[in-house]
């Protein structure tokens, strides 16, 4: 992960400035702008998979939601727009979201039912700073799903194994389940969701 521009900007100036192209991805840490680590297959593999599994879930439950292809979530109290690998949208809520409808951007915790960011070289943003910006905006869910155990030990254990981290919010605070191998995922939003640790993590293609 580089830090594209060293000077601070404010969110207006990031949008402003966004590559039109889009070939790379960037993001926005409390006014610095951050370019984010290039895909790997696998990475983009396991998330490809989590969208099918989530976009049928909800299909089947007939709610009313939907997957960005690129949007930004904004945290109301600083100068800061991260773009969720995966980000769920609650569509009757975005009326009220001022940045949506120009600048694709969400800061209502009513606006977005769950989070997942799939971890790559930059795992500590996605275990330290966003768990913490998506807990303080009352984000009702945010998964880490971990499938090449990148992360730290404090967060996966040690030995360190693939995991699947699911934060879902209590009382203002983020509570955390983890799972793994052919333990079934336990979603508060989607109770149903017949869904492994190993399955998610099988998306990725062998080596």
């Amino acid at each position: 992960m580089t830090q594209t521009l060293t000077k601070q900007v404010t969110f207006d100036e990031f949008i402003a400035w966004y590559p039109t192209d889009k070939k790379q991805r960037y993001e926005l840490y409390n006014g610095v702008i951050i370019e984010m680590p290039p895909p790997t297959g696998d990475h983009e593999e396991v998330i490809g998979f989590l969208v099918g599994e989530i976009v049928a879930e909800y299909k089947r439950l007939k709610l009313p939601y939907f997957i960005p292809k690129t949007a930004f979530v904004k945290p109301t109290n600083s100068e800061s727009a991260y773009s969720p690998d995966v980000l769920l949208l609650n569509s009757p809520n975005l009326t009220k979201e001022p940045l949506w409808k120009k600048e694709s951007t969400v800061s209502d915790a009513a606006s977005i039912p769950l989070v997942i960011e799939v971890v790559s070289t930059n795992w500590r943003d996605d275990y330290l700073k966003k768990l913490a910006d998506y807990e303080e905006m009352g984000i009702p869910e945010y998964w880490i799903v971990d499938y090449a155990a990148l992360g730290g030990r404090k967060f996966i254990g040690n030995p360190k194994q693939p995991t699947i981290s699911v934060y879902h919010l209590v009382e203002d605070e983020y509570q955390v389940s983890q799972f793994r191998g052919s333990e079934r995922i336990q979603s508060p939003l989607f109770p149903d969701l017949n869904l492994t640790a190993d399955q998610i993590f099988d998306a990725a293609s062998p080596n």
